[in-house]
């Protein structure tokens, strides 16, 4: 039996669940929504992530019911717009971790991998002689000429992406629809990536912020995922347009499946296709162990060992 806890079937859940102003609690095995309007039961094993928008209260039970299936909870703002904190994702391993902080701190490894994540957006293999600054630009193009080509086909008017979250009620409508589906987009990635046991922290073209790899797998689905839902959604108006965006953006997650790719996604741009899930260490969870220790010598010695006596054991224990 493969180890879920290493490398859970993300792709078979749903994508997110967003709610506010709501109480949630236990229920059996699942949990309960409760509002002005009623209750609604979630089977919470099948569920990704779960963002708990303003005015929400959740038991303890319910959380530990769905870290227990392997759910990511997020506390976010009004509409998903903002992120503020988030629970512990099911992976119990931290081989992938390791491996992506062994590339992420050798510059040319780095480079490799920032290279294969530009060369996943275009069609067509980048020169081997191109500088970063390079095609830096040449994808500065490639996402221009997304909105250009949005724009054209829904009529609605382009004029650069520009917003302040301070100042969100200023943005106009085609800038908070695009900032609300990034914001949906962000949050599924983030839970793929916290799920399989990757750190959203260590970007490798992003870097200095806490979701910069969340920012660096997003990117790769943009141009045909919220570019074109955002623009759609405009054009049935102004109103309500956070929310029709967030709908909008579930059900095109839902439709194009695109939780199946984006661990996949990962394994490519990390080398890591291929792996073999049998050889991935089966903790019990009911007494999980310490794990190694770092040794600079040995890569790894034994955890959950009291030093002292392994000293006096091989006799080199100085009175």
């Amino acid at each position: 039996m493969k180890d879920l806890h290493s490398l859970p079937k993300v792709r078979d859940s749903w994508s997110y669940l967003y709610v506010e102003h709501c109480i949630i609690d236990q229920d059996q095995k699942a949990i309960m929504l409760h509002d002005k309007q009623g209750k609604v039961p979630v089977p919470c094993a099948s569920l990704a992530a779960l963002f708990l928008g303003p005015g929400t209260s959740i038991t303890h039970a319910a959380i530990r019911t769905l870290a227990d299936s392997g759910c990511l909870v997020s506390w976010v703002g009004e509409e998903s717009v903002r992120f503020y904190a988030q629970g512990m994702g099911e992976t119990r391993s931290s081989k992938r971790l390791l491996h992506q902080t062994r590339l992420w701190a050798d510059p040319e490894k780095r480079m490799q991998v920032v290279r294969r994540m530009y060369e996943m957006r275009f069609s067509e293999t980048l020169d081997p002689s191109l500088t970063l600054v390079q095609i830096r630009g040449k994808e500065g193009m490639r996402v221009r000429e997304a909105y250009g080509k949005a724009s054209a086909e829904t009529g609605i008017a382009w004029s650069g992406r520009s917003y302040k979250r301070e100042r969100w009620e200023n943005a106009d409508g085609i800038n908070r629809a695009l900032s609300a589906a990034n914001s949906c987009l962000y949050g599924v990635c983030h839970a793929a990536i916290v799920s399989a046991g990757y750190s959203p922290a260590l970007g490798f073209i992003h870097t200095g912020k806490m979701l910069s790899f969340v920012y660096d797998i997003a990117d790769l689905y943009k141009t045909e995922i919220t570019v074109p839902v955002a623009f759609r959604a405009i054009v049935e108006g102004p109103l309500g347009i956070e929310t029709r965006v967030r709908k909008q953006c579930r059900d095109h997650f839902q439709s194009t499946g695109i939780l199946q790719k984006i661990i996949p996604d990962i394994e490519h741009v990390l080398e890591l296709e291929g792996i073999n899930e049998e050889s991935l260490p089966d903790f019990d969870l009911s007494d999980d162990p310490p794990g190694g220790l770092w040794d600079p010598k040995k890569g790894e010695a034994m955890g959950g060992t009291n030093w002292a006596d392994e000293e006096e054991k091989n006799g080199s224990h100085s009175a």
